[in-house]
């Protein structure tokens, strides 16, 4: 292939290759070569025009491909337009010479058409540059249509078009005769040639007038006209053209002089309408025949005209725009009503029709309204529609009140408005579902009474009406669920006020039932006693049927009605009520066989069928029960179901003869009987009824083969029983199109009608399949037989096997004995259930039964693949192949493919080979290989003969479609094959006429399953991969040029599946061209297509799909489609639209997917045109929204001027992306807010920092963060928070919250100490305000108390009267929950108040924790309430203003915290306690969503507890409760609990035992405290999180301070009462007793040392002996641990060293070990060397925890002094020897952290610890080492050691320190006199040394002084400067002056002898001292505090080791 990318043709190659690889070779070329004269100079194409030429048009003669010729001749216009233009003639000659030749062979024709191409392709892109040559050349084209084949036909028409598009009003001439050729055209035989010539004439009627004046009349017939038989193409294409001329009929402009000689007509809006109008009731004949006919009564419209024209009226209000419709819409709906009119009764003449036309009626309405107009727009509608109704019931009403009686309610009178009604209630229904809470203020306003105009409906005669009220009032329940309990109050009040009519109990029966049906869409609910409400209504409407016979059905209808629609609510409401409806099934049902013949020989007509009502509304009460209750299906409840099913099954078999007894009045409710009972026996299990089975199949047998039943129902019954890929081949009406509303009709056929929900009311309560429209049963005839054949496969299955037989070949028989279309009637039915009962068979595994059986399956089966009918071929193919599976027999599979083999080698007719070829497929879909490749091969060989045979383009559908799935089954035993099927694949590609759509769907689909096969092999680089993917890539080509929409969508899924396994290969750029050009395609399967490629492709590189969409749309392609705007928003704001547009689900939710892929990637990168986009979004939302904003922004100061001016002109923008999007695209915007927040977070500091965003914005322009765009942000908040959407309201308080949580603490760097989310207080609290409103949704107020208590407890408003704005919000809910239940909202469920009630405790618990953290920061001691209410009395206002606030309010709090968590208690109780629930508030919380909150009250209610009275606290129920909460949530932590709850818990626990009283209880109940150890070890193991572990540990000191406590009082209190307070022989307190044992799981200690080892070893493993010990592992260098890393091990070592107050002395003993263990562990581990001297804050915990251990009176306690004195020694042995590592390991420890850990040990214990001679010669060692090193903050860390050894008082240990070591620092001393300061750090060791011999000289012996001060004055002295020197010295001199002269005269006083006597023998220091006095006279007294001042620098560079450690 390689060879073909040249400009000019490689002849030589091409001439050396076979006929279909020549054809590849060409496409390549032609491929290649598009691309390069694009790219190509001028110049250069010039040179080699000439011979180009001549090879293009040689290639005319070679019989090019459909594919071919088209690009062929895209080259050949290319060429031209970049070359010369002179010798274009020539070619135009050419091709006319061509289409002129008489040769009529099929050879010849592909050069015909490729000839035809070529003109068209010339004239688009040359267009008038080719003069007056048009004219021949048309006419000839024209001459050619009359002898041309569809072919010929399809490819003129289409050239015509391009003919037309490049001349434009040049070809005027010509116009007529087009019109001419294209007219006849669009009634062609040909689907594909009426698409064509429906382009053509699209095309045509840009410039010729006359079409859409006055030739308007005649081209709407000749739409109409071919309307006629029509496949779903051509009606796409012929309504989108009948719609655009009519639209240009009333939007032209008067034309200018050129054509003023034409007689011009203008057409009104009134006469256009009445066109379409008359299309849809007459049809295509003539008017005057239309008219005889239907005075004749004989007319009737076929349904493919009346769904064309459905769809032209679409087309034609949608060209001419929303705008048009918003303006002109009263008189368009008052039009299309009128389509289902009296005025026009043979359009509604029968049901059925007039179920088909309210469809296409529906399908105008929601199609127009639902697509064309935003929601304001939609509101007007929605009025529009209600006066419309209120002017239908006035009619009805004034029928209604004629006084005769007679006459009242006839039944044309009741026609005259019911199908308008029906219309009008179900756009409004779906309007307002759509419109979700935004059409709040509708249904507010009086003057529209829209519930009012429903509800007066609801009495209509006509059930249909009555239906369609109901439904209405459930879609306005879903949508605005506060609506749901007043609607279903009201509805209740009128059925019980109204029981006497059968209209009112029909009527608001099927509203209340409706209404019950929305519950489940709202989460909210409604109140529980409801249930008991309807259910007593239910009950007394069953009860009371009987006395009224006029109301008896109704009556019985509605009550079964009811209870079935009760069941939808659930098992925790149906359970309450369950034992009445199983006594009312249990009676409705005669107890016996014997009762029912009695009730036979009694009963009358009207008696059966009020019986027969009542019986099939219990059938359909327990379906529904079944269906919805499945958790209360116990043993017990089926037991007591199944007693009526046998009498009721024997009433099924009785019905035949009641029915021949009675006649036809009880045809219908014997079918709904039937019905009802086949439904609930399909649900049920066949163990249920096994005693019943053979009569149940015998009646089965009888339905499916009933004589009566004349109508083909196989659209429905079929598709369930083929598979879902197999549908793919029958036909485009199966497939999913945005049509399907109105399509479906088609494929039922014209004597079956559409479902519509009179046929079943039951249905009105359950959700629809297919999605929110009104449910659609079909008729009961329809249903049975649907739910008789699912059935017979579930009976059949469980039935005996000798009794399947007779039933089977009772079927045959039925089948044999019937002729004609009943015949295939009885198969269909006889088929669909056999293929039920064998694929019911194959999935439980079962078995077929004796051979017979086999024998008759597949005579049937067999019967059947060669049936006329396509879907029944396919079922059968099915069972054929599960027939098979069934059996699992290797040679009957093999005997079943040799069948087909021979049939399709013999057999010459279309349906035997499709039939016999699907059937192979699928026998490999269930069966793999079917065992052996031989078999394969012959498949294989067979489908290929079939996929070429050109004769029939079905056939070649169905084995292709075979073979797609033959290579799909067949895995890697098709490796072989795929070399060949793929050549196949492309020639028919090249080769298949564009007008076999199927059959290029169905090589898209072989190629789709190759490219799957080859899977990852395709990224390889041999020879052989290379060509399979060169051909792969060349078939995605030809496919992506298809005209059809389907097989472009296939090409889209080959590119993807080729993407993914080979992504280098496919050309990203194409592709993303390709998707970007179908994104709006009107094809939905197409649109699926494209999405699902793009969500792949962004997973991988988002940005490049990005950019290359961007450029596409730059580079301003024809192709985009105006509405993907890309240009302006790029491809995600493109998404965004269509998101917006898009109804159906699937697409929304790939499109979400596909964006949030996006934003994951790229929102970082691109944040402002993110934000952008979710701004315009959310700003372009209804007008309404903007005032709102404005008016709450007026009341708040700050900067509401700049909000309203952007909130205002942000919709007088004339090009906004976003025109009015609906809410749920703001509600997604609005979480994409939130994600991009998070992205933010994940991704740069700089986002959360203004000061650093703006330095680094000034760096560089291009950098971008989310801080600088905090205004948008706020703004978006608040847009989204007070939007009239309750969805959107929740999103903008997230949104909201999120905000908070991010910016609270980022600071404003123009005000210091002010934080930047202050300003916006006023937008906060405006976006609260709302949320508090009576009105308002409880979820709306609950999250947004959680937006207020985060913005209290943000401390970004410090103003008290700005905070108490928002606090002002939480009192007033604090108040409304106060009041009780009387003022709570009874809309909703309980549930929806306990989660209200909860939010607001929940919020004012974290306030009043936050406000009570502040005042503990501030160190001031709480006040108690009544000091604080004098206070606030006084008017004096705290310090600390927020706790001012809640302690207002905190006597109320707590008493409601304490309720709720007794409440909570009660519902946590096993259900073994249930009993003592109350018995109205079983069903009041859901507890996922309060668990949180329950810990945050535990929280708050402790805090409050701690500064109030002891005596609170005493009960210990409260204190067990608050535990029992926090311990049950930390126990049951699910994997979603969020971290700020567990801490919430934790912290919770720290605040309880803050409180004295619980701090008792747990120190001395000892279970408990280990308990709680116990759970706190678990919290720590399976959370990583250290604020989380942190907590834990605080929990466990305080758990231990209440051991110690506890341990103290015992001994205090032994002490008091044995009177000896000095004694020694007390008795033992504390954990290890007399034995000093701790014993696992029973020990408060052990659990302790347990948690904390487990903290230690996580951060050090060193500290693990196992590992330390083990061989081969070498302990490492000290290290540095993470800041929380160092908490974590620091709170771990205070834990550690409190537990020896908590043990006895034995005890103690005990447990020494591991404790200094551990702390020298750390010490060691961790003593970093820090510069300045420092000590890491882990070193810092250690010797502040060992300070605590050797100081522990347990080291001097009798027991066990000795035993520690000696555990000491070793322990003080370990860290000397740290010193002196064995194997040089240590060499980087801090010898300050050692040092002082030697002085903690000599000044902490006893003496005799460390004063035995070998450890102290060790220790002084170490301190005249350290005195030597160079180090300057080693040696002041050194002196400043020694001065507090020095001054220990115990001469035994001080004094050899002094002996040792004084000489040494005197000798330092003098070398700093000899050797002069330089720096700070030796003027420093100069000052500590001084300190030292200072503190020698105080504690020196009387006689050793006089000799110390003697040395001591002469250093000091000699520092002395004179006045001359000190002028000229540096500053490091001068202080040392000032120090020592400041130290003389402090000694020189105290030691005045001493000093005299020094100074009277030393004439030089006296001198020297006289000098330095006389010269600082002046400035001795500034001096001496600079002195100071100098000297502090020293002391806050070091750690004050006396107060730390010593």
């Amino acid at each position: 292939m390689e060879l073909a990318h040249s400009l000019l043709l490689n002849e030589e190659a091409y001439n050396q290759l076979g006929e279909v690889q020549k054809a590849k070779f060409i496409f390549e070329w032609l491929r290649y070569l598009e691309k390069l004269l694009l790219a190509t100079s001028r110049n250069d194409v010039r040179e080699k025009q000439k011979t180009l030429v001549e090879q293009l048009l040689s290639l005319l003669n070679n019989s090019p491909g459909p594919p071919t010729r088209k690009l062929l001749a895209k080259n050949l216009a290319i060429l031209y337009s970049i070359g010369d233009t002179f010798s274009v003639y020539e070619a135009i000659d050419k091709c006319n010479d061509l289409i002129r030749s008489k040769d009529d062979s099929p050879s010849y024709l592909p050069t015909k058409l490729a000839a035809v191409v070529c003109l068209g392709s010339l004239y688009k892109k040359l267009g008038r540059i080719l003069g007056n040559t048009f004219t021949d050349t048309v006419g000839n084209i024209l001459k050619a249509v009359k002898s041309a084949e569809s072919q010929g036909r399809y490819e003129i028409m289409l050239s015509l078009q391009n003919i037309l598009n490049g001349l434009g009003a040049a070809a005027a001439p010509c116009h007529r005769d087009v019109y001419k050729a294209a007219r006849s055209c669009l009634t062609d035989r040909s689907m594909a040639v009426r698409c064509a010539a429906a382009k053509c004439l699209l095309e045509l009627q840009n410039e010729a007038i006359f079409m859409w004046s006055t030739d308007l009349d005649s081209v709407a017939t000749l739409c109409f006209k071919s309307f006629e038989g029509s496949n779903y193409d051509v009606r796409i294409s012929v309504s989108k053209l009948l719609g655009t001329i009519l639209a240009k009929a009333i939007t032209s402009k008067h034309p200018g002089t050129a054509a003023s000689r034409q007689s011009i007509r203008r057409v009104s809006l009134e006469e256009v309408l009445e066109l379409l109008g008359t299309g849809f009731l007459r049809g295509s004949s003539g008017f005057l025949r239309a008219s005889g006919d239907m005075l004749k009564g004989t007319s009737s419209v076929s349904r493919d005209v009346r769904v064309g024209v459905t769809q032209a009226y679409v087309v034609f209000v949608s060209t001419l725009g929303g705008a048009w419709l918003e303006k002109n819409f009263a008189a368009f709906l008052s039009h299309i009503l009128s389509l289902v009119s009296q005025s026009h009764p043979k359009a509604t003449q029968t049901q059925i029709d007039a179920i088909c036309c309210r469809r296409c009626v529906s399908f105008i309405l929601r199609t127009t309204i639902g697509g064309l107009l935003g929601e304001k727009a939609q509101l007007a509608v929605v009025k529009d529609i209600c006066q419309a109704i209120w002017k239908l019931k006035k009619v009805m009403d004034a029928v209604m009140s004629d006084g005769n009686l007679e006459t009242r309610v006839g039944s044309t009178d009741v026609a005259a408005s019911q199908h308008m009604l029906v219309c009008a209630l179900q756009e409004l229904g779906n309007l307002i579902h759509n419109l979700g809470t935004t059409a709040a203020p509708l249904l507010q306003d009086s003057s529209t009474g829209l519930l009012d105009s429903i509800l007066s409906v609801t009495l209509h005669p006509s059930i249909s009406v009555r239906l369609a009220a109901a439904w209405c009032l459930h879609c306005i329940a879903v949508a605005l669920p506060s609506y749901l309990t007043p609607l279903l109050d009201r509805c209740l009040e009128r059925l019980t006020g109204h029981k006497s009519s059968p209209e009112a109990v029909t009527g608001f029966s099927f509203a209340v039932a409706a209404l019950l049906g929305a519950v489940k869409h709202c989460p909210l609910g409604i109140p529980h006693g409801k249930g008991k409400i309807i259910m007593t209504l239910a009950e007394d409407l069953l009860c009371s049927a009987a006395q009224n016979s006029r109301l008896s059905a109704q009556r019985t209808q509605a009550g079964w009605l009811l209870i079935a629609a009760l069941m939808t609510l659930g098992p925790a409401v149906v359970s309450h009520h369950l034992a009445r409806v199983l006594l009312l099934w249990k009676c409705v049902f005669p107890a016996s066989p014997k009762d029912l013949e009695t009730e036979k020989s009694r009963g009358d007509s009207f008696t059966w069928q009020v019986t027969l009502e009542g019986r099939a509304g219990a059938l359909c009460a327990i379906k529904s029960f079944v269906s919805h209750c499945g958790d209360l299906l116990t043993e017990e409840v089926i037991q007591r179901l199944l007693p009526p099913l046998p009498c009721a099954v024997d009433l099924l078999t009785q019905l035949s003869s009641i029915l021949k007894m009675y006649g036809s009045p009880l045809k219908t409710p014997s079918v709904v009987y039937r019905q009802r009972l086949y439904e609930l026996l399909i649900l049920l299990p066949p163990e249920t009824y096994e005693g019943n089975l053979c009569a149940i199949l015998k009646e089965l047998a009888a339905d499916l083969t009933a004589p009566d039943i004349q109508v083909s129902a196989s659209t429905f019954l079929l598709p369930p029983l083929c598979h879902q890929d197999d549908l793919l081949i029958l036909s485009p009406l199966l497939q999913e199109t945005d049509h399907r509303f109105i399509e479906e009709q088609l494929l039922l056929g014209n004597g079956v009608a559409c479902g519509s929900l009179e046929y079943d009311p039951y249905l009105i309560y359950e959700k629809d399949v297919e999605g929110d429209s009104v449910p659609k049963p079909l008729p009961p005839a329809l249903s049975v037989i649907s739910s008789a054949a699912k059935l017979f496969g579930v009976v059949c299955a469980h039935v005996g096997e000798t009794q399947r037989l007779p039933i089977l070949e009772q079927l045959l028989d039925s089948i044999k004995h019937t002729k004609g279309a009943r015949q295939q009637v009885v198969q269909l039915h006889v088929v669909s259930s056999v293929s039920s009962f064998l694929k019911y068979v194959a999935l439980s595994k079962g078995c077929l039964g004796p051979e017979e059986m086999k024998r008759f399956a597949l005579t049937l089966v067999t019967g059947a693949l060669e049936s006329t009918n396509p879907l029944l071929r396919c079922a059968a193919a099915e069972a054929w192949a599960r027939l098979a599976q069934v059996l699992d027999d290797g040679a009957f599979t093999a005997g079943l493919a040799q069948v087909s083999f021979d049939k399709l080698k013999s057999a010459r007719d279309v349906v035997t080979r499709t039939g016999h070829s699907l059937a192979l497929g699928s026998l490999h879909r269930y069966l793999g290989g079917i065992s052996s490749s031989q078999h394969l091969n012959s498949c294989i060989g067979i489908l290929y003969t079939l996929a070429q045979d050109n004769t029939s383009p079905d056939v070649q559908t169905w084995a292709l479609h075979s073979l797609s799935l033959i290579i799909d089954s067949a895995g890697p035993l098709y490796y072989v094959h795929v070399e060949p099927t793929l050549s196949l694949i492309i020639m028919l590609l090249l080769n298949v006429p564009p007008t076999h759509a199927e059959v290029h769907q169905s090589l898209g689909r072989c190629l789709n399953a190759l490219i799957t096969t080859l899977g990852p092999e395709l990224q390889g680089n041999s020879t052989s991969i290379s060509t399979l993917r060169a051909s792969c890539l060349l078939g995605c080509a030809v496919m992506q040029d298809n005209p059809d929409c389907l097989v472009q969508a296939q090409a889209i899924s080959c590119l993807q599946q080729l993407h993914m396994f080979a992504p280098r290969h496919v050309n990203l750029s194409s592709l993303v061209s390709c998707l970007c050009v179908n994104l709006y395609s009107p094809y939905l399967l197409l649109r699926r297509a494209v999405l699902a490629c793009l969500r792949q492709l962004v997973q991988r590189e988002a940005a490049e799909v990005s950019e290359h969409a961007v450029m596409l749309a730059k580079d301003s392609r024809e192709e985009l489609t105006p509405d993907a705007n890309i240009r302006e928003v790029g491809l995600e704001g493109a998404l965004l639209i269509l998101l917006d547009k898009e109804t159906d689900e699937r697409l929304c939710h790939d499109i979400k997917e596909t964006l949030n892929y996006m934003l994951t990637s790229m929102a970082v990168e691109k944040l402002s045109l993110w934000l952008k986009l979710c701004k315009d979004v959310l700003a372009a939302s209804a007008d309404c929204t903007a005032i709102t904003c404005v008016d709450t922004m007026q009341e708040e100061e700050g900067d509401k001027g700049d909000d309203a001016s952007v909130l205002t002109t942000r919709h007088d923008e004339k090009s906004h992306p976003f025109t009015n999007p609906r809410w749920a695209t703001r509600v997604f915007a609005a979480e994409c807010v939130c994600r991009i927040i998070n992205q933010c977070e994940n991704a740069s500091s700089a986002h959360f920092d203004i000061a650093l965003a703006q330095e680094m914005k000034k760096k560089d322009s291009r950098n971008d963060f989310l801080v600088l765009h905090l205004a948008d942000l706020i703004r978006m908040a608040f847009m989204a928070a007070t939007d009239h959407s309750d969805q959107l309201r929740l999103s903008g308080l997230e949104m909201l919250l999120v905000v908070i949580r991010r910016f609270a603490t980022v600071p404003e760097p123009e005000f210091p100490g002010h934080v930047i989310l202050e300003q916006y207080q006023a937008n906060v609290g405006a976006a609260l305000r709302p949320a508090f409103t009576s009105e308002t949704p409880p979820d709306v107020t609950a999250k947004a108390c959680q937006v207020c208590s985060a913005w209290i407890a943000s401390g970004v408003v410090s103003d008290l009267n700005d905070l108490r704005r928002v606090h002002q919000l939480l009192v007033s809910s604090l108040t409304k929950i106060q009041a009780g239940k009387e003022a709570l909202s009874h809309l909703y469920n309980e549930s929806a108040s306990t989660m209200e009630i909860l939010a607001v405790l929940k919020a004012w618990a974290e306030v009043y924790i936050i406000a009570v953290q502040r005042h503990k920061n501030h160190r001031q001691p709480l006040k108690t309430t009544s000091c604080l209410e004098d206070s606030i009395r006084n008017g004096s206002c705290s310090s600390d203003g927020l706790l001012d606030l809640v302690y207002a309010d905190l006597g109320t709090l707590s008493r409601l915290w304490l309720a709720a968590l007794q409440d909570f208690a009660l519902l946590t109780l096993p259900s073994e306690f249930a009993s003592q629930l109350p018995a109205e508030g079983k069903e009041c919380c859901f507890f996922c969503s309060i668990r949180n909150s329950f810990i945050t009250i535990v929280f708050g209610r402790a805090r409050w507890l701690k500064p109030v009275i002891p005596a609170l606290w005493k009960p210990p129920p409260l204190f067990l409760l608050s535990t029992g909460i926090s311990v049950e949530f930390l126990c049951s932590l699910r994997s979603d609990a969020t971290m700020e709850s567990i801490t919430a818990c934790l912290h919770a626990l720290q605040a309880l035992l803050d409180v004295p009283w619980p701090r008792s209880k747990i120190g001395s109940d000892q279970d408990l405290g280990i308990e709680l150890l116990n759970v706190l070890h678990r919290v720590i193991l399976t959370r990583e999180s250290p604020s989380i572990q942190l907590a834990s540990l605080e929990v466990v000191r305080q758990i231990i301070c209440a051991a110690q406590e506890h341990v103290k009082e015992k001994r205090r209190s032994a002490e008091v009462d044995d009177g000896a307070a000095e004694k020694e022989t007390l008795p033992e307190f504390g954990e290890g007793k007399d034995t000093g044992g701790l014993v696992p799981g029973k020990s408060l200690v052990f659990a302790t040392l347990e948690l904390c080892v487990c903290i230690l070893v996580r951060q050090l493993p060193e500290l693990n002996p196992k590992l330390t010990g083990s061989p081969g592992v070498k302990a490492r260098k000290p290290q540095m641990l993470s800041e929380d890393g160092s908490r974590l091990v620091s709170a771990a070592l205070v834990i550690l060293s409190e537990l020896p107050a908590v043990c006895s002395p034995e005890g103690s003993i005990s447990i020494l070990p591991t404790i200094l263990y551990l702390t020298i562990g750390v010490l060691r581990e961790t003593a970093v060397k820090l510069p300045g001297g420092q000590l890491s804050s882990t070193v810092a915990a250690s010797l502040q925890a060992l300070k605590g251990i050797l100081s522990s009176p347990m080291a001097r306690a009798e027991k066990s002094h000795t035993a520690w004195t000696d555990l000491l020694r070793s322990a003080l042995t370990t860290v000397l020897d740290c010193w002196d590592p064995v194997d040089e390991t240590h060499q980087e420890l801090d010898e300050v952290s050692l040092l002082t850990a030697i002085t903690v040990f000599i000044l902490s214990t006893s003496p005799e610890v460390t004063t035995i001679p070998c450890l102290q010669k060790r220790c002084i060692d170490k301190f005249k080492a350290t005195l030597e090193i160079k180090d300057p903050m080693v040696q002041i860390k050194t002196y400043q050691l020694l001065h507090s050894i020095f001054q220990y008082p115990n001469p035994a240990v001080s004094y050899p320190y002094i002996y040792s070591l004084a000489s040494c620092i005197m000798e330092k001393l003098q070398e700093i006199d000899k050797r002069k300061p330089e720096n700070t750090a030796e003027l420093q060791i100069f000052q500590e040394g001084i300190k030292v011999l200072e503190t020698l000289v105080t504690v020196a012996e009387e006689h050793h002084r006089s000799q110390l001060v003697a040395c001591l004055l002469p250093i000091l002295i000699s520092f002395l400067l004179d006045e001359n020197a000190l002028g000229s010295a540096t500053s490091i001199m001068r202080n040392l002056h000032d120090f020592a002269l400041q130290n003389l005269m402090q000694i020189g006083p105290q030691y005045s002898s001493v000093f005299k006597s020094l100074v009277a023998s030393s004439p030089a220091l006296k001198a020297r001292l006289e000098a330095a006095i006389k010269g600082n006279q002046e400035s001795v007294k500034v001096k001496i505090p600079i002195s100071k001042y100098t000297k502090s620098p020293g002391k806050n560079s070091s750690i004050q080791l006396k107060t730390s450690f010593l």
